[in-house]
């Protein structure tokens, strides 16, 4: 997966993630929305076969767009570790 960014201010991200599909695209988003600070989190794929997700990112001005992007990320690694805990668990 390579990230790109398209645009950057102090409230607003916007971001590519080559390699990327909905998957990610859609627990990130989710992920943000968790954010206080964090007022615009969506994406778009412009075409389903070859497009590239576009993430937008804006927030509040209280904390940078890449720092809720990191949170949101660092977020998701410990609920993946947590799963990957609870997997162990089972003998598949």
């Amino acid at each position: 997966m390579e990230l790109s960014i398209v645009e950057e201010t102090p409230k607003r991200l916007v971001f590519e993630l080559k390699g990327a599909g909905h998957t990610i695209c859609n627990i990130l988003k989710s992920k943000l929305w968790e954010g206080k600070h964090v007022r615009v989190a969506t994406y778009n794929i412009a075409h389903p076969l070859v497009g590239i997700p576009k993430m937008i990112v804006e927030t509040d001005g209280e904390i940078k767009p890449k720092k809720a992007v990191t949170d949101a990320a660092e977020s998701l690694r410990k609920e993946v570790a947590e799963f990957k805990q609870e997997l162990k668990k089972f003998r598949w």
